[in-house]
């Protein structure tokens, strides 16, 4: 019981199934949690049906309405730290992150990384199927964060990450402020400003093909003002 993925999820109904049976058909081992908020499609169902296949391995943790990105990792970290899993990962439920991947990110970590972050914006690394405005935002947002911050990331909004456990236990959970991208980027400065070694590994990004972005106008002003708070967080 070593490695655990944790999937945030709200109305992901045509993905669940096939994101959970492609993690679980990887070697080394891995857990899944899935956090839904209360997904009116019936995620939440499906994840339950799957865990009579999966008994030991699949988890659920089910809340009541949609309370955020953020909020839902937090939770989920600290259900993991306390059932004693050494690498936690989060991912998204859409295939935009591919499951493959999880293997090279904990390997970056098990050879000398605190952090392993899965990055679109380092050689190797790819975007596919976003549109122009999309792209821009994403790469001119990162180049942002890293001129206000001073962050060695160069992904810094990327949510394709593991974390050992000792990263997370010295984070202090309850004082992390954001919710959405922004939370990403908290994520790793705190890291980062903690000491931690992040270490960025090249995947290919690919646009969900089924379902509905989760992306708003609140998520950006977030992380675009959230830089600035950032580095008033004391260590």
């Amino acid at each position: 019981m070593e490695k655990i993925v944790i999937i945030p999820t709200y109305n992901e109904k045509e993905n669940i199934e096939k994101i959970v049976r492609k993690v679980f058909s990887l070697s080394g081992g891995f857990h899944l949690l899935i956090v839904d908020d209360g997904s009116p499609d019936g995620t939440g169902a499906i994840v339950k049906s799957l865990q009579n296949e999966f008994t030991g391995q699949l988890h659920l943790m089910e809340r009541k309405g949609k309370l955020g990105l953020g909020t839902a990792y937090i939770a989920g970290f600290k259900w993991a730290l306390e059932k004693g899993y050494e690498y936690i990962f989060e991912m998204d439920a859409d295939f935009s992150h591919n499951p493959d991947d999880l293997i090279r990110l904990y390997e970056a970590c098990k050879n000398g990384a605190d952090v392993s972050v899965g990055s679109r914006y380092i050689s190797g690394g790819a975007v596919v199927n976003w549109p122009f405005d999309r792209k821009f935002i994403s790469k001119g947002g990162a180049f942002y964060t890293k001129m206000i911050t001073w962050m060695p990331v160069n992904d810094p909004t990327a949510g394709f990450v593991c974390y050992k456990a000792a990263v997370l236990r010295r984070i202090p959970l309850d004082q992390v402020h954001f919710i959405g991208y922004a939370f990403q980027i908290e994520m790793k400065y705190r890291a980062w400003k903690s000491g931690f070694k992040i270490k960025e590994v090249p995947i290919t990004f690919v646009d969900r093909t089924e379902g509905v972005s989760k992306m708003s106008k609140n998520i950006i002003k977030e992380a675009m003002y959230g830089v600035w708070k950032m580095r008033s967080i004391k260590h």
